[in-house]
C-alpha cells in the first residue's frame, strides 16, 4: 500500500467517521465515505483501551496487511477508517480476514 493512500489527518478521520456510513463486525469496524478523486484511501485507529503502544502498532500492522492482502475487494470510489475493537488480539489472523471480507462485501 502507498504512503499516498493513507489517511493522517485528524479532522479527515473526524470527517470521515462523523458524515461516513459505520459496518460493524465483531472485530473490525469500518467506517466509509465517498473519495472525491475516485481512488481508495485507508485509515486505522485502534484504542488505548487494547494496550501499550507495542501492541496497538502490532495490531496495526495486522490491519494493513489484511487490507493488502484483500486490496482487490475494496471500491475506488471511497475513503476507509478501520477500527478494531478492545480485546482484538484474543482472535486470530483469520477470523480478522474473514470479518473484513464480509464487511467489504456489504459496503455499497
Amino acid at each position: 500500500m502507498k504512503n499516498n493512500y493513507i489517511i493522517k489527518k485528524h479532522e479527515e478521520f473526524n470527517n470521515i467517521i462523523q458524515n461516513g456510513k459505520r459496518l460493524k463486525g465483531n472485530i473490525v469496524t469500518i467506517y466509509y465515505h465517498p473519495s472525491e478523486d475516485n481512488k481508495k484511501y485507508f485509515g486505522f485507529a485502534v484504542g488505548k483501551k487494547n494496550g501499550n503502544a507495542v501492541t496497538r502498532n502490532f495490531i496495526k500492522r495486522r490491519l494493513r496487511m489484511l487490507v493488502s492482502t484483500n486490496q482487490n475487494l475494496f471500491s475506488n470510489k471511497y475513503k476507509y477508517i478501520i477500527m478494531v475493537g478492545k480485546g482484538a488480539l484474543n482472535y486470530p489472523y483469520n477470523i480478522w480476514n474473514q470479518d473484513l471480507v464480509q464487511l467489504i462485501g456489504k459496503v455499497e
